[in-house]
């Protein structure tokens, strides 16, 4: 019984020390276990030298063989051991080398100066990829900035111009009594409302003024009126949810998903039909666009340079921009089988005094 007891003590012993000596640093362990070789090969060694006059040199030399090869094949299987946190971890840096960015190097929980590196490289993709995040938020917020500018431009200065060119010419066509100069008036009366509309549409697609001032609902509904009457494609908008004003932020990253969306079908996929569904759970929104057009390989598309490709870089943007919002967004498409665009934005709610504020002027 005695002795049963002594075996179960001892066991928890052994763990502990080996758990000791995997706590050890590389060099500490590669240390000690060179050492006890280099004993156990000098002790050996030092026997059989103090017998030679007994025995022949044959036994020392197979000893002086054996124990080198021995030596060489415990160092090869300790240093495998020893070094396997830092092999694991170079295999994770090739792979993020390779353009896996979201990997993130294991913790093996028993080599302190290895899981110190693994920290450090952790703790330098998620630097790199919240300043990647910095940047893109920058070039995006700018981009918007300039592209309300523009659009202001158009619409307070270059608009309101061709309406007094309009108004002029009308007032000429009036005192004039040729028939042929009236009929060329007209046209060039013609001319410039086309030139007024186009310009208009141009500064409500680089920055509609609704989603300022009225929100993302009205400003999508109004954006996919125009985009039915401009192409054709029939549109089933559907919201669920969705009663509150949302950031300035998340308003226009939503509004740029389904409008670049919209633009792909409208180019590339000769749909006839679209369903754009918003809908509010869990303090996210989820945004589906789905048409029954042409489609793609998504795989592929990826592989190729965005250069040049419309498709490509309107992509890019989209999942630039829900990322900018810690969000997400996947594309399911096959040739011949329609394309389905998924979005899911974490809610970010604006000001309740702004919110009322708009939503009684809408």
């Amino acid at each position: 019984m005695s002795d049963a007891q002594t075996h179960e003590n001892d066991a928890p012993k052994s763990h502990r020390m080996l758990g000791a000596l995997n706590e050890l640093p590389v060099f500490y362990r590669v240390l000690l276990a060179n050492s006890a070789i280099i004993f156990v090969g000098a002790t050996g060694g030092t026997w059989l030298a103090t017998r030679l006059n007994t025995f022949s040199y044959v036994p020392l030399i197979i000893f002086v063989a054996v124990g080198w090869l021995v030596s060489i094949a415990l160092n090869f299987v300790l240093l495998q051991f020893a070094f396997r946190p830092l092999l694991d971890l170079g295999k994770v840096m090739n792979r993020v080398q390779a353009g896996e960015r979201t990997l993130r190097a294991p913790l093996t929980g028993t080599d302190p100066q290895a899981d110190q590196l693994a920290r450090t490289f952790n703790m330098m993709l998620e630097a790199i990829d919240e300043a990647n995040r910095h940047r893109a938020a920058q070039i995006i917020n700018a981009q918007e900035e300039e592209r309300k500018r523009v659009a202001r431009e158009l619409h307070d200065e270059t608009s309101q111009v061709l309406t007094s060119l309009l108004i002029s010419l009308a007032v000429l066509e009036e005192s004039i009594t040729s028939p042929e100069a009236r009929d060329r008036i007209a046209e060039t009366r013609q001319l410039a409302h086309q030139t007024l509309r186009a310009i208009r549409s141009l500064s409500i697609d680089l920055r509609p003024s609704a989603l300022d001032d009225l929100g993302l609902m009205p400003a999508l509904r109004w954006y996919i009126k125009e985009y039915q009457q401009k192409t054709g494609i029939e549109i089933d908008f559907q919201t669920t949810g969705l009663k509150d004003r949302l950031t300035s932020e998340t308003e226009t990253v939503l509004y740029r998903i389904v409008q670049e969306a919209l633009t792909n079908v409208a180019r590339h996929s000769h749909a006839q039909k679209v369903s754009v569904i918003l809908r509010e759970h869990d303090n996210a929104i989820d945004v589906t666009i789905s048409d029954n057009g042409d489609g793609f390989d998504v795989e592929k598309l990826k592989k190729k340079p965005a250069i040049g490709q419309e498709r490509g870089w309107g992509l890019v943007g989209m999942f630039e921009r829900a990322q900018l919002l810690d969000g997400s967004l996947d594309i399911d498409s096959q040739p011949g089988k329609g394309t389905v665009v998924r979005a899911h934005i974490p809610i970010q709610m604006a000001s309740s005094d702004n919110a009322v504020t708009t939503w009684v002027a809408g």
